[in-house]
């Protein structure tokens, strides 16, 4: 029997409908990303007034109940009325799609949010919101529920200052939770006070007795940038290197610096938007950076240690980069906007950075002399380890489609279903491969510190023997080489021992994954188990703590409320793995049903940079300032 399909089929969405019916299409999701997406809206509106000149401050306030409030010194939605709609253009803005001033070029030479549909979107998918604007010595305000006014503009004050203030409590019915990261509104709004100079941006966090507080201003733009992120790391060269210009209406800023580390570490931004994907301006940046310094080998008194130029990987050994650029018409890859398509910006940023760079070098030869030492370093170093694979004739466990020895798979195929325990020490391994459910948990012992990632170039990370067992069970290759298609287990399971030496190894593994499997980190595939501290018994009465709190509050309600004698109450500590049984193993820390995991989040990338470097690289000092500012918070170090 054929289906019926007429014109009654055909559905017709009015005004902020069809946000509501496909929210994912207009923020990129219902989850955490969508919901804080909305906030970005809000204050993608005030950056562009930036932009245009007219707002110098920013302020952005969780309040209770995760209410958001945005506030700006800018000029103020407009709110007179519209020409075609008839009303209030402040209503037009809040409640029609793809209504808003930059379509027109004299409003907003270049913005963020190029579609229009910013703010619309947020109180379409908002149970309520509110928008006071302060303009021509009126105080004017308005208030939705769903997206539909409660009533029209109206004049609630008098005031001698611009600017506009949007409230609003993200609906429950749409979210699949209401709570905002601080750190994660932290990551984004440093990056816009780094990429708008001079603008201030204030975060406060309102939820709770004890209220943070983050206060963004940077007079050197992505130069400033380039000092945060190197701030701990030991510099090659003096200051960063900071490149500024206008080509073919295309607005560049880049800024660049060595380091004597081995990590490359580039951040790309089209209008403020962060293209974590890249995009043809980041393709123009990496070309013209290796152009130019095999320009400049040629004519240094390096070029007869060389048998062949720098490679792309050579020159960014080491590197930490801000590329921005402000582009009037991008165009994106998708609506969450992570790549640049434009063909022609890479042409321009190429043309920029060969002839900047290059007047650069010429001004300061002193510079030149010490990147060149770095990338003739690396590129030897590259070379060497080539030869060495070749002389050997091995393939690595990057090129072998074989399984590491100790590995104790699974049954189960699909990695969607499938998870690996990367268990310290070959005792615990034992209780874990026994205790295991053998149809989707894999388990890998591994035994002995491994090495620092943060201190190694990525030859001998990809030759480490204990990396190599954890490289050849994911699956996914490491490094430039990295493809989370090829990941054979969707919960990677780091679990150590609850002491100094567990703690250290778990450092040291997401040191390397952070460093050469991010996008393993970024898509939320890691995980920390969380074996319990101490057994509790009484009789056949056992019970499982994780911590001294819980010990304490367990201890007093037997002694109390039941009456036990504490003579009677035997507490065991465990001090590593191996003490427990495979059955106690599977049912405190393996179980799916009862365990306890935390859940590997990578929030605030510039910040978790910043901590990796500070604990694990060669810079004494910082880590010095760490501990001592962080001692007192430390729990169960056993000494």
């Amino acid at each position: 029997m054929q289906d019926n399909y007429s014109a009654q089929n055909i559905q017709v969405l009015k005004g902020l409908e069809a946000v509501r019916k496909r929210p994912g299409m207009y923020i990129g999701s219902t989850g955490p990303d969508g919901l804080h997406h909305l906030v970005y809206e809000i204050v993608d509106n005030s950056i562009d007034e930036a932009l245009a000149g007219h707002c110098s401050h920013i302020k952005v306030v969780i309040e209770h109940e995760d209410i958001i409030r945005v506030e700006d010194d800018g000029r103020g939605i407009p709110v007179d009325l519209h020409p075609i709609e008839n009303v209030s253009a402040m209503e037009v803005v809040l409640t029609k799609l793809h209504a808003g001033g930059k379509f027109e070029k004299d409003a907003y030479k270049v913005s963020g949010g190029l579609h229009g549909v910013g703010v619309s979107v947020v109180n379409a998918l908002s149970t309520w919101c509110e928008v006071t604007v302060h303009q021509m010595n009126h105080v004017y305000f308005q208030s939705y529920k769903i997206g539909v006014p409660d009533e029209p503009v109206k004049v609630i004050g008098d005031t001698d200052r611009t600017g506009t203030m949007v409230r609003f409590k993200a609906d429950p019915n749409i979210f699949d939770m209401t709570v905002y990261s601080f750190d994660v509104l932290a990551q984004r709004l440093r990056e816009l006070a780094f990429l708008n100079k001079g603008i201030r941006i204030t975060l406060e966090d309102k939820r709770s007795a004890h209220e943070k507080k983050h206060d963004f201003f940077f007079e050197g733009g992505v130069k400033s940038f380039v000092e945060f992120l190197n701030k701990n790391k030991t510099k090659v060269h003096g200051e960063p290197i900071y490149l500024e210009g206008e080509k073919d209406d295309v607005f560049l800023e880049i800024a660049l610096e060595w380091n004597d580390g081995f990590a490359e570490n580039i951040f790309s931004f089209v209008n403020n938007i962060n293209t974590r994907d890249g995009g043809t301006h980041l393709s123009g940046f990496r070309s013209a950076l290796t152009r130019t310094l095999n320009d400049r080998l040629k004519e240094s008194k390096h070029v007869k240690k060389m048998d062949e130029s720098f490679s792309g990987e050579d020159a960014r050994e080491g590197l930490t980069a801000v590329v921005s650029v402000k582009v009037p018409n991008p165009q994106f890859e998708g609506q969450t906007k992570g790549k640049l398509g434009n063909s022609e910006v890479r042409g321009i940023v190429e043309s920029f950075l060969n002839d900047q760079l290059s007047d650069f070098f010429e001004k300061n030869p002193k510079v030149l002399e010490q990147v060149l030492e770095k990338v003739v370093l690396a590129a030897k170093a590259r070379v060497a380890a080539r030869r060495a694979r070749d002389l050997t004739r091995r393939k690595s466990v990057l090129e072998s489609a074989g399984l590491p020895g100790k590995l104790a798979d699974c049954s189960e195929k699909d990695p969607s279903k499938c998870e690996i325990y990367i268990v310290e020490g070959d005792s615990a391994g034992g209780s874990a491969k026994m205790g295991r459910d053998r149809s989707f948990q894999a388990i890998l012992p591994l035994w002995g510190k491994m090495l620092n990632v943060e201190k190694t170039r990525f030859d001998k990370v990809i030759s480490n023997e204990k990396l190599l067992p954890v490289i050849g069970a994911l699956g996914t290759s490491a490094g430039p080489n990295f493809d989370l298609e090829k990941l054979r287990y969707y919960k990677v399971i780091i679990m150590a021992d609850a002491d100094v030496d567990g703690s250290h190894i778990r450092t040291l593994l997401l040191t390397f994954f952070f460093r050469y499997m991010q996008p393993l980190v970024e898509a939320g595939h890691v995980y920390i188990a969380m074996p319990p501290l101490y057994k509790i018994a009484y009789g056949k009465e056992v019970h499982y703590v994780y911590n001294d709190d819980e010990r304490k509050i367990l201890l007093k309600e037997m002694r109390e409320e039941k009456g036990v004698p504490e003579e009677k109450i035997n507490v065991q500590r465990y001090k590593g793995l191996g003490e427990m049984n495979p059955e106690q193993l599977w049912e405190t820390t393996m179980n799916p049903d009862s365990r306890n995991m935390m859940q590997v989040k990578l929030e605030d990338l510039v910040e978790a940079d910043e901590i990796f470097t500070t604990l694990m690289g060669d810079n004494v000092p910082p880590r010095r300032k760490f501990i001592e500012d962080n001692a007192l918070a430390v729990s169960n170090l056993d000494v």
